[in-house]
């Protein structure tokens, strides 16, 4: 039998039912499933028809481990409840950006039991942290995250079921982000112990991720300057390590100010700035008629007054700029805010924004994909037992998908990525400093959308426990390729210089302001 991941052997341990002290069950499969199930086809079937089923996926990799490797994963294995538990406290606590207090403190103790030494408050971040261990070349730097988003509570059930009213939850999966980096960090940190290696593993505490750009802040201040390679993971519905992009980003909130008045008595002497913002608002729609194709723009007015029977003398709204290149992101917020100017004239009002945060797209790097694709296929996904099935189908009924439960337990195939995804992530900064990849591992249920109260309600249970562990597996397997094969880290600089330029020089988009550390109050 073989644990989470599959396609590594004789790792099982039977694991405790979960207590008070959140020790969870250990779930197991047969190992050699896939090898009976591709035996049966060569006898059935044709050669073709075995081909023609294996091209959609990646199945797990039987391989032999060497030692200190193969140990490093049984001791992720045997440690399963203990981050299983930690994951889930952070789940619980869901603080939203800059305020992950209690959840990066966790992070901080474990990381510190564990033989790192950590600095504090990084970047002007209170919750932003570096922990390091060992000396020298390379400097591998792995990323967590931990922040929540606000408005999307829900209890670990599979049905909508709000736990705090009007409180946040965990709808992106950063518990299981940060959790399961650390569990990566520290068997990289025991790999180096155990083999005599020299070199640097750090993990980095990012903040605020959703909106906050806690990452730019970070390179801004040179945190990555002497990183050779840094690698980064997702919580995801599916299984897979194929290079990609992401959209760029440029935020800001626009504040307008009128002049209050009576809206019945007096309305000729007032000046409404909420009609500064819908004018503002209605002349963007117009923009995007003549925007690139590839364009994301959105806004939420976030202050339109206080009562209909006065002119507002205040109002807000909140814009996101989105395209696949950081320079054309500059050239369409120019635009916005020329629309802001306009707006303000037209309705006498005054106008002035603040940057809130601004992100780079991702660089993919191949060179260090492939490595990390590698190691995926050979731990691959995980099996769901009969319990967490039930929980998935039932879950499946609140929203459409094509997908099945079992493609969990299946690796995409590998794949570069010719066109951006719709998202963005300040991973992207990270990418243009040191060449960066990363993983998406399913610790939801297939079919699921990110932010989603379904997102939130797998992540607090087994499935998004299991999940992570396939995350931690990947990241420690993939950090020791780079500790012991220096030509990788070479080519993968190599190719960075190729897309970014060698002349190319870091501007972060948000400027020089400073960290947004109330921008979720």
């Amino acid at each position: 039998m073989i644990k989470i991941g599959g396609g590594l052997q004789g790792l099982g341990r039977k694991m405790l039912p979960r207590g008070k002290d959140h020790k969870y069950p250990y779930f197991t499969f047969p190992n050699n499933a896939f090898i009976k199930i591709i035996m049966m086809r060569q006898l059935l079937l044709s050669v073709l028809l075995v081909f023609s089923t294996s091209i959609f996926y990646a199945q797990p990799t039987q391989t032999k481990l060497p030692k200190p490797s193969q140990k490093g994963i049984e001791n992720l294995d045997a440690n399963f409840s203990q981050y299983a538990g930690i994951a889930h406290q952070i789940w619980e606590w869901a603080e939203v950006g800059y305020q992950e207090t209690q959840s990066a403190g966790l992070l901080m103790k474990t990381l510190k039991d564990n033989g790192f030494s950590i600095e504090e408050g990084v970047a002007g971040m209170p919750t932003a942290f570096v922990a390091s261990y060992g000396s020298g070349k390379p400097v591998i730097g792995i990323l967590a995250e931990y922040d929540a988003l606000p408005g999307v509570s829900q209890e670990a059930t599979p049905e909508q079921k709000t736990r705090i009213e009007g409180g946040a939850g965990h709808a992106c999966g950063h518990h299981l982000f940060g959790t399961a980096s650390s569990g990566a960090a520290i068997e990289v940190k025991n790999w180096l112990d155990r083999t005599g290696k020299s070199g640097t593993i750090r993990l980095y505490g990012t903040p605020a991720e959703e909106g906050g750009a806690g990452k730019v802040y970070m390179v801004r201040e040179g945190l990555f300057d002497d990183v050779d390679a840094v690698l980064h993971w997702h919580p995801s519905s599916s299984n897979g390590a194929s290079p990609h992009s992401s959209l760029a980003n440029k935020s800001a909130k626009f504040r307008f100010k009128g002049i209050p008045a009576h809206a019945a008595g007096a309305p000729h002497k007032g000046r409404s700035a909420l009609d500064g913002v819908e004018a503002m608002n209605n002349m963007v729609n117009l923009m995007r008629e003549h925007v690139p194709m590839e364009t994301r723009i959105h806004y939420v007015i976030t202050k339109g007054g206080d009562a209909p029977n006065v002119v507002p003398g205040f109002a807000e709204v909140y814009y996101y700029v989105r395209h696949p290149e950081a320079a054309e992101v500059e050239k369409i917020f120019a635009r916005v805010v020329k629309a802001a100017e306009g707006a303000a004239i037209g309705t006498e009002t005054t106008m002035e924004y603040e940057i809130i945060h601004g992100v780079y797209n991702l660089v993919p790097n191949e060179a260090l994909a492939e490595v990390m694709y590698k190691n995926l296929s050979i731990v691959g996904g995980v099996q769901y037992d009969d319990k967490e099935k039930a929980f998935a189908n039932k879950l499946r009924e609140s929203f459409e998908t094509n997908t099945l439960v079992d493609d969990a337990a299946k690796v995409m195939p590998y794949k570069v990525e010719k066109t951006s995804g719709g998202g963005s992530t300040d991973v992207g900064d990270i990418s243009w400093v040191v060449p960066t990849t990363g993983l998406g591992a399913a610790t939801w249920v297939p079919g699921t959308f990110a932010h989603s109260w379904q997102a939130v309600a797998a992540g607090g249970i087994s499935i998004g426990h299991k999940g992570m562990m396939v995350a931690a597996k990947t990241i420690f397997l993939t950090a020791v390729d780079l500790f012991d094969d220096p030509q990788v880290i070479a080519k993968a600089k190599i190719e960075l210089d190729g897309k970014r330029g060698k002349d190319f020089v870091y501007k972060p988009l948000l400027g020089d302001r400073k960290p947004p550390l109330d921008y979720r109050r």
